[in-house]
Formats: structure tokens, C-alpha cells, sequence
């Protein structure tokens, strides 16, 4: 067995309980399906900014009666610190994913953005410290890495941040390195790049690309294509993300605790590869795109090129990412196919 398959199987042993934060958006609802088929008793907390109670319906179809009630939800805020103090109460350990994503939202709003992105994580920190969890880990972003124009991006090597979303990423990992210094509370910070998978919002204005693309191919609309579909990305199946966050969060070597880790495939898809490759699995499910992409600006805020060096995760975690995009994309696709043709 893998390192993820002996910590799991221990898991099961020895049930215990979690905090997932924003736990009825895309990457929350996925650990807590994972969590409670894998026995254990989660506490979810959110707010439902970007999250949806369809999420959790679906969850709910996807587990036994048992295992769903292992489940508590509270509907609360991580901007109230009462909230985060009564979502922590007896709990093993906590994964933050609560936030305010989207690179384009945080320009347009960087005042919401920093109030949850950096008062939030505060928040959930100090009440996380105040319970004596075990661990705390979180999801932190690739936008870190900013204007820093090396390939693949190392965790210790960082540029100056091109967005206010950006910012408040760079500041909860300052925050948590803090708190490790400072209280001896563990923190393990996961640096997503370009996660995607089953329950990830397709609509509203930052919808990301791949439910986004995907939605229009079966409705037959245009896509659409920020810049020339050369700027490429180091896409990350959901799967990979739960992986490292289960990982991270039960890891007992001291030398994996209260570190940054990239959590991607270590891969580079650009743009037009991506449409071919959503079109061809859209294919395979029925559904034929006759239309050529369509060509417009950049989008400002946006780096060229991104794409991980998983290194350190596999070395320090066990991290051994089971999906790339083509196999990601070929999983996901008969969910989106079902959930938009509904």
C-alpha cells in the first residue's frame, strides 16, 4: 500500500472528528465525502457566499444514513469569531477552504475579498489555536507565486503578487507561519494550482474554466479564450486535492508539519489543448461541439504560464497525485454532463 492508502486505513481504525470550512462549495463538499465514507465525524461551516445547499444534497445521496449522520452543519460565518469558536469545539482537525475566490472578483472587490480572505483566517486560526487542534490546514493558492517568472514554481521561491486575491493568500501563509512560531500550533499551508473536478460552479461571472467551457460546449454557445490559448496551466483533479489535505493533516513527521506545499500534477496544459481535450470527453458522452474557440483579450491579473514542482509534497507527505488532467477531465466529465443537461 501507497502512504495515502496506510494513513486512510488508519483513519478508519481510529475515527475522529473535522472541521471543514466552506464546506458547501466545490472543493469542502468533495473532503466531505471523502471524510464521512471514510467513517468519520465532520463539522462543516459555512455561509453560503459561494457555496450551495445542493452540495450537501448530493453528498448526502453519495454516503450511507450512517455516515451522513456523522455530519453537523452550523450556517455560520468565518468573518464572526463566535462562529469559528463554536465550529472548532472538540475537533481533532480543521480544513480551512473556506474563502472568497477568483482573481477578477478580488479586482473588482478587494475590500469583501480581504474581509474574508485575511479577517476570516484570522479568525479560524485563533479559534483553532483556542481548541487545541491537532492540525490546521489550508488552502492557499498558486497566485502567490505572483510575477516570479520560473518554471516549475518551487514553495520557496516567490514573486510579487499581481492581485488583491493574491495578497490575501500570501498573508494567511505569513499568518500561519506566525502562529507556528509563536503558539507551537501546527499549520500545513496547500498551494493549489487550477483544481477542477464534480460540484465545481459553472455559473456567475468567475466561474473557472473548466465547468465554464464545459457548460457552454452543451448548450452550444461560444467559447470563449482569454488572450491567444497559448497561456497554459498546471490543471489539478479534485481527487489530488483531497489527497494532499488528508495527508497533510494527519502527518506525524515533524519535518512535514508547518510547511507550504504545492498540490498539482506537475503537468502544462495550455489553453487550446484544454478546449480539445474538454471537446473530445464531451464526445465520448454524447455530446458533439461543432464551433471554433473564440479569441478575445487578456484578462488582467492573470500570470502566462503556471505549473508546480511537486517535489516537496511527494517527499515530505507522500503526495502521489492518481489523475492527471486527461484522466481528471474523462472522470468529471459524466457528472457535468448529467448536471448541466438537467
Amino acid at each position: 500500500m501507497n502512504n495515502y492508502e496506510v494513513a486512510m486505513n488508519k483513519l478508519q481504525q481510529e475515527p475522529k472528528k473535522w472541521l471543514v470550512t466552506g464546506v458547501a462549495g466545490f472543493i469542502g463538499s468533495n473532503l466531505l465525502e471523502a471524510l464521512l465514507k471514510l467513517d468519520q465525524q465532520v463539522v462543516g461551516l459555512d455561509n453560503f457566499a459561494t457555496g450551495h445547499q445542493r452540495n450537501l444534497d448530493e453528498v448526502k445521496t453519495e454516503v450511507s444514513p450512517a455516515q451522513w449522520a456523522r455530519f453537523t452543519f452550523i450556517q455560520g460565518d468565518i468573518r464572526k469569531l463566535d462562529d469559528c469558536h463554536a465550529a472548532c469545539a472538540g475537533v481533532d482537525f480543521v480544513l480551512h477552504q473556506a474563502a472568497l475566490g477568483s482573481v477578477p472578483r478580488s479586482i473588482a472587490d478587494p475590500i469583501t475579498t480581504n474581509m474574508a480572505n485575511i479577517d476570516g483566517f484570522l479568525n479560524m486560526l485563533v479559534a483553532a489555536r483556542d481548541a487545541g487542534v491537532k492540525s490546521f490546514t489550508y488552502a492557499a493558492s498558486s497566485s502567490t507565486y505572483g510575477d516570479h517568472p520560473g518554471l516549475p514554481k518551487v514553495e520557496d521561491v516567490i514573486g510579487k503578487p499581481l492581485s488583491p486575491y493574491a495578497v490575501t493568500k500570501y498573508v494567511n501563509e505569513l499568518y500561519a507561519e506566525v502562529f507556528a512560531r509563536t503558539y507551537g500550533f501546527t499549520t500545513i499551508g496547500l498551494r493549489y494550482f487550477n483544481v477542477f473536478g464534480k460540484r465545481q460552479d459553472p455559473d456567475g461571472a468567475y466561474a473557472a474554466v473548466i465547468p465554464k467551457w464545459t457548460a457552454a460546449m452543451i448548450s452550444g454557445d461560444d467559447v470563449f479564450v482569454n488572450g491567444d490559448g497559448q497561456t497554459s496551466r498546471d490543471f489539478c483533479f479534485i481527487e489530488n486535492v483531497i489527497q494532499a489535505n488528508l495527508l497533510a493533516a494527519v502527518a506525524e513527521d515533524e519535518r512535514a508539519r508547518n510547511q507550504i506545499y504545492n498540490v498539482a500534477v506537475s503537468g502544462r496544459t495550455d489553453l487550446n489543448q484544454l478546449f480539445n481535450a474538454i471537446k473530445k470527453h464531451l464526445a465520448g458522452n454524447g455530446v458533439i461541439y461543432h464551433k471554433e474557440p473564440v479569441y478575445r483579450d487578456f484578462r488582467v491579473g492573470d500570470v502566462r504560464h503556471s505549473q508546480a514542482d511537486i517535489a516537496k509534497a511527494r517527499a515530505l507527505l507522500g503526495y502521489l497525485p492518481l489523475f492527471n488532467i486527461d484522466e481528471g477531465i474523462a472522470k468529471a466529465m459524466p457528472w457535468y454532463v448529467s448536471y448541466f443537461r438537467d
